[in-house]
């Protein structure tokens, strides 16, 4: 069968910036600002550029996902084929967007549904769309039936689905915003090979953004590096750009194999009292808190992972990892008081506990405020208010904080984590980075005994990464506790004590999983 004609343009789109920038309203600075590209049809683009330089807003305007003049305000030109890349004036279907969170992206049950939904806003004529669909799956190397449920793909498998839906679409400019940011070892291959497959006959542009250079070094034609202040600080070919400016670019925080960022020396802290400990835990989704009796159990839920030791100990750090999927964020949950345990038990020991009770699913939040602070996956979960600034405040007003040492704290931390410009901005218009780095902060900012953080890292340039893993290794310092779930190896090599490995699928009863020292 002969592959359908696209109603609409065809082939690689053209990208041309001139002194283009944007400002988030309510904001003072631009997140991007004087802005000059030119990018030829076809070509594969990596863009870099430390946390806040503007790699994300940039994507989103090519897009056209920017509001109009409520939302933010716009300078010079940003053209996607000579026309608007955003607002009016936009042909729509033009480019094509694949974020971070491959849960984020999926809008339909059946994977064949999900990756027509495109087409089908686009108007594609109903006999063109499945041909589409089966050619753009083949194309990622994602051989599933159409009626697949999209709830059994894993990460990786759900950011191909997604990368599917903009090849059916037919986009000229495909767009990849840290792809590979929430996904293990595997599904990082998996994505990098499907994009590579899609992307070799050249029928589409593609601007990649990511803030590790390794994965894409050997797949693009050019690398683009964002100036934090605006403008671009470099542009070339990935070798003449790393040759030339490689250390230049690691101390604006890229992420350069060959310049990996400076960290003090790690001694082995030794295991203080323990805080909280887990036995032959089940954790899953869909069990209730036990807010009433302490002897009732909660009822249903669908397991994720399960007859799982641990013991979480006073100055040092548990690193949870394995295979999207395998229910690391579950248990990370669970062990925060937030999920009830499915079987088993978590128990806080009485250092922790004080009068709270032993059972930290039972504690009420002001309880778990000063003892377990949490990290979730997504940062946007937990903003609760306008400004950054207030966000912080809030934990500290509920933990009766006064107001002079709580505004030491505030300031301490915005100046850690390079949030003070940004104090009174809406951190619902922070980048990715930003976003994170604020999440971190609010758990931080009540200084909990423990810990609990849920991929803290994805989305750092190297300066960020770096400051993160020295303020969480003060925290260790003090005594306190720290479990993360994460699959980035430097920071497991650099902050773990002990490691908890979860497999894909729940253990058979009677084999456990224990934390190592």
């Amino acid at each position: 069968m002969a592959e359908p004609e696209f109603a609409g343009p065809v082939g690689p789109a053209a990208v041309t910036a001139r002194g283009w920038g944007w400002r988030h309203a309510g904001r003072k600075a631009f997140a991007v600002s004087g802005l000059d590209l030119t990018i030829a049809p076809g070509e594969k683009i990596l863009v870099l550029g430390p946390s806040g330089a503007g790699k994300s807003t940039l994507m989103g305007a090519l897009a056209g996902v920017l509001g109009g003049a409520d939302e933010g305000e716009s300078v010079g030109e940003l053209l996607v084929d000579g026309r608007p890349a955003f607002g009016p004036g936009r042909l729509p279907g033009r480019s094509g967007l694949v974020l971070q969170d491959p849960e984020s992206q999926v809008v339909l049950a059946r994977c064949g549904d999900d990756v027509a939904f495109g087409c089908e806003n686009l108007g594609v004529p109903r006999r063109d769309i499945w041909p589409r669909v089966d050619s753009a799956l083949r194309a990622v190397g994602l051989p599933v039936e159409r009626d697949r449920p999209t709830t059994a793909l894993s990460g990786g498998q759900k950011q191909r689905l997604a990368l599917a839906g903009v090849l059916a679409m037919r986009a000229g400019l495909i767009l990849l915003d840290e792809p590979t940011a929430n996904l293990d070892p595997d599904g990082v291959r998996q994505v990098r090979e499907a994009v590579v497959a899609a992307t070799a006959s050249r029928q589409a542009t593609t601007l990649i953004v990511e803030h590790r250079v390794a994965v894409w070094r050997d797949v693009v034609d050019r690398i683009i590096v964002l100036a934090p202040g605006g403008g671009v600080l470099a542009d070339g070919e990935p070798d003449d750009v790393l040759g030339r400016h490689g250390r230049m670019l690691a101390e604006a925080g890229v992420w350069v194999p060959e310049f990996p960022p400076a960290l003090p020396g790690r001694g082995r802290r030794p295991a203080g009292p323990e805080l909280l400990r887990a036995n032959g835990l089940t954790v899953g989704r869909g069990g209730r808190r036990r807010f009433f009796s302490r002897e009732r159990r909660p009822a249903g839920g669908v397991p994720a992972a399960g007859d799982i030791d641990v013991r979480i100990r006073s100055g040092r750090c548990l690193a949870i990892s394995g295979p999207n999927g395998s229910g690391k964020s579950t248990l990370a949950l669970t062990l925060a008081g937030l999920l009830p345990e499915l079987g088993g038990a978590v128990e806080a020991a009485s250092e922790l506990a004080g009068d709270a009770g032993s059972e930290p699913n039972e504690w009420s939040s002001r309880e778990l405020l000063t003892r377990i602070g949490v990290v979730f996956q997504d940062p946007e979960l937990q903003f609760l208010t306008g400004s950054v600034d207030d966000e912080l405040a809030l934990g500290l007003v509920k933990a009766g904080v006064p107001p002079e040492q709580r505004r030491a704290r505030i300031d301490e931390l915005l100046n850690r984590l390079r949030l003070s410009g940004l104090a009174r901005a809406n951190p619902f218009t922070l980048s990715g980075g930003e976003k994170r780095r604020l999440s971190v902060a609010t758990a931080l900012a009540t200084a909990p005994k423990v810990v609990v953080l849920d991929e803290p890292t994805f989305g750092q340039d190297a300066g960020t990464w770096a400051e993160l893993v020295a303020l969480l290794r003060e925290l260790l310092d003090s005594g306190s506790a720290v479990v993360a779930v994460t699959h980035d190896a430097d920071f497991i090599d650099a902050l773990a004590d002990d490691r908890l490995q979860l497999g894909p699928a729940v253990q058979p009863a009677g084999e456990s999983r224990r934390a190592v020292a």
